[in-house]
């Protein structure tokens, strides 16, 4: 049989080590030799002995979940084989944390991690009850994780000269040791005229970058 399809391009190969390589643009393959964890049902595809288990967040991660719907249902995979991840065909990208960095990321847009990885849901400091999530997933320690982004990403440095200002249903991700707070950008004027759709803004302040995607965030189901 021939066909374009079996092209080196699609291929999915044996990989030389074990951990996490993008297989392509809209999908992670994780080489497992032990353990790591991944987003719910995002696993496409999967050889070897490998078992999938519901992860506990803790009482505290539940409840955080349960009152905002911030959060990410996880699971932890066991075992030796290959598996594939990868969630509605968004653009996937690895980011590689060293010790001594964290970074706070939405749920929507985390899909699988080394278990090397800390893993904690914080409140989003000045944020108040804003869309995008009064909390947000912080990572640190050492290791590798994979986000996802509808579209490609826009990464904007932030330094004290120039803080930056976000849509909060349209942020990825921040560098953690950033402070952030609530700006209003509307006028009381403007808002009994009907609004300009942009009325509050997340701020970022300090050193480091911010990750956006190129579109506002589209209602999503609560996993529970």
């Amino acid at each position: 049989m021939k066909s374009d399809l079996f092209s080196k391009e699609h291929l999915a190969e044996a990989a030389p080590i074990p951990g996490m390589t993008l297989q392509n643009a809209k999908s992670v393959k994780y080489t497992v030799n032990g353990e790591m964890h991944a987003r719910q049902g995002s696993m496409v595809a999967f050889r070897g002995n490998l078992q999938f288990e519901h992860k506990s967040q803790g009482l505290g991660g539940l409840l955080k979940r349960a009152v905002t719907g911030e959060g990410l249902a996880l699971m932890a995979v066991r075992g030796q084989g290959e598996a594939w991840f990868a969630h509605e065909a968004q653009n996937c990208f690895i980011v590689e944390i060293e010790q001594g960095d964290a970074l706070t990321v939405n749920g929507r847009n985390v899909l699988c991690f080394d278990a090397t990885l800390h893993y904690e849901i914080r409140t989003v400091k000045g944020a108040g009850m804003t869309g995008g999530g009064l909390f947000n997933s912080v990572f640190s320690g050492h290791g590798k994780l994979a986000l996802m982004c509808e579209g490609h990403p826009i990464v904007i440095p932030v330094t004290p000269q120039a803080p930056v200002f976000v849509d909060t249903d349209a942020v990825v991700g921040w560098s953690a040791e950033l402070q952030t707070s609530l700006h209003r950008s509307q006028s009381f004027g403007s808002m009994i005229r009907g609004g300009s759709g942009e009325a509050v803004q997340l701020r970022l302040d300090g050193q480091g970058f911010v990750i956006v995607r190129p579109s506002e965030a589209t209602p999503q189901k609560v996993s529970n």
